[in-house]
C-alpha cells in the first residue's frame, strides 16, 4: 500500500473510531486551508482527509487492513493486493522465479523533522493578532559542504560492494525453485555510494545546528492550545534535504481581569448595595479602551450586563465576541448607629419592618435579617 493511513493520522492500528475522529479533528484544525493557506499544507490536509475517509468507514478500513486499496478501481483484493494479503502479485512472482527488479539506491537527501515551539501570548495578542520574532535552535544546511556531506574538493565514491545499486541480492533454493531476495547494501547503507572524506563541519551529515530568527504573524482569534503550521520552517533534512514544518503551540497567559470562554470575555464588578438600589455608573477597562457602563436602579446580584463586540475577534471570520459583566452586590457587614437608623427608617417606609414573629414564611424583611446578623456579632 502506498499510504500508511494510520501514520498519517498518528493513531495506532487498533485505534477506536473515537480516537480516529479525535485525531482527524485535531489535525484538520491545524491544517485547514483557512488557517494555513500554504500549498503544501493543503496537500497535507487532503492526505489526512483521505485517511479519515478510509479509517472511519468500517468496510473500507477492513479492506485497507487486508492490504487492498479502497480507492483503486474496483477496490477489493484484486485491485490492491494478492488474496487480500497486501502483496502485489508481481512481487510474489519475482521472488519465486528470480526476476525481482532493483529499486535502486536511496537518496542521501531526506526531509527534515517537524519542530514544535510554544509561544506565550497575552489576551490582547490572541484577541487582535500580533507579530513575533522567534529564536529557533534548529538544523540548517552546512555551508562548508552545501549539504553534500563531503569535504571540499571531494565527492561520494561508488560503493564497491553493490556497485552503486544500493542493494545486494541473494539467491536461495526452495521447493519452488530459486528464490531471489534483495536487501540494502551493508557497506553503503543503501545509498550506492560512500563518503570517504566527510566534511569536518557537519561530520558528513550535510547540516549543522544553529540558532536563527523567524518572524511570524499570529492571526487574531487564536486560543490556548491551537497549533499554527509554518511550512518549510522546521529542520533541514540530512544530506541537505528539504526542511520539515514548524508548529507554533499557542499558550494564552491568564488575564488579571477577564476570563475567556471561546470568543467571549467575562469579568466581575462589585458595587455597594445602595448603588445597586439607586443606580450608578462604573468604569470598565475593556481590551479596546476605558468605557463607562450604566448600572440601572434595582440591579440584582448576579445580573449580567453585555457589551456587544467587545470580546475576541473570530478566527478567520469577521466580527467579535461579547464582554459579559457580572454584577456582584456587596452587603455591608458593619453599620454605625446612624446608618442602622437610616436603614430602619427605610424598612419602615417600605413596609418591611414588622414585629418579631409576624413574618410569613419567605416574607421576612431583608433589613430585619441584617439586624439579626449584626446582633450575633
Amino acid at each position: 500500500m502506498a499510504n500508511d493511513y494510520y501514520a498519517t493520522l498518528g493513531v495506532r492500528r487498533d485505534a477506536s473510531p473515537d480516537e480516529v475522529k479525535k485525531a482527524y479533528r485535531r489535525l484538520a484544525r491545524e491544517l485547514h486551508p483557512d488557517v494555513n493557506p500554504d500549498p503544501e499544507t493543503q496537500d497535507r490536509f487532503k492526505e489526512i482527509t483521505q485517511a479519515y475517509e478510509v479509517l472511519s468507514d468500517p468496510k473500507k478500513r477492513e479492506m485497507y487492513d487486508l492490504g487492498a486499496d479502497p480507492f483503486a478501481p474496483g477496490g477489493g483484493a484484486g485491485a490492491g493486493g494478492f488474496g487480500g494479503a497486501g502483496f502485489p502479485f508481481s512481487d510474489i512472482m519475482d521472488a519465486f522465479f528470480g526476476t525481482a527488479t532493483s529499486r535502486g539506491p536511496r537518496s542521501r537527501a531526506r526531509r527534515g523533522r517537524n519542530a514544535t515551539l510554544r509561544v506565550e501570548l497575552d489576551l490582547a495578542e490572541t484577541a487582535f493578532g500580533t507579530t513575533r520574532e522567534l529564536s529557533i535552535d534548529t538544523a540548517v544546511v552546512c555551508t562548508g559542504c552545501e549539504g553534500s556531506g563531503c569535504a571540499p574538493g571531494t565527492h561520494p565514491e561508488t560503493c564497491e560492494t553493490c556497485r552503486g545499486r544500493g542493494e545486494v541480492q541473494q539467491v536461495q533454493r526452495s521447493f519452488l525453485g530459486q528464490v531471489m531476495t534483495a536487501r540494502p547494501c551493508p557497506a553503503c547503507g543503501g545509498f550506492g555510494s560512500v563518503i570517504r572524506n566527510p566534511c569536518t563541519e557537519c561530520s558528513g551529515d550535510g547540516r549543522v545546528r544553529t540558532r536563527r530568527t523567524v518572524k511570524v504573524k499570529i492571526p487574531a482569534g487564536v486560543e490556548n492550545g491551537i497549533h499554527i503550521q509554518l511550512a518549510g520552517e522546521g529542520e533541514v533534512g540530512p544530506g541537505g534535504g528539504p526542511p520539515g514544518d514548524l508548529f507554533l503551540e499557542i499558550v494564552e497567559k491568564a488575564h488579571p481581569i477577564f476570563e475567556r470562554e471561546g470568543d467571549d470575555l467575562h469579568c466581575t464588578v462589585e458595587i455597594p448595595m445602595t448603588a445597586a438600589a439607586l443606580g450608578t455608573s462604573v468604569t470598565i477597562e475593556t481590551l479596546d479602551a476605558t468605557e463607562s457602563v450604566d448600572i440601572k436602579p434595582g440591579t440584582q446580584s448576579g445580573q449580567v450586563i453585555t457589551l456587544y463586540n467587545r470580546g475576541v475577534r473570530h478566527l478567520n471570520e469577521s466580527g467579535r465576541g461579547d464582554l459579559m459583566i457580572h454584577v456582584n452586590v456587596e452587603t455591608p457587614n458593619r453599620l454605625d448607629e446612624e446608618q442602622e437608623e437610616l436603614l430602619r427608617r427605610l424598612a419602615t417606609l417600605r413596609g418591611e419592618e414588622r414585629p418579631p414573629g409576624k413574618f410569613a414564611p419567605g416574607q421576612r424583611g431583608m433589613f430585619s435579617r441584617l439586624k439579626d446578623v449584626f446582633n450575633q456579632h
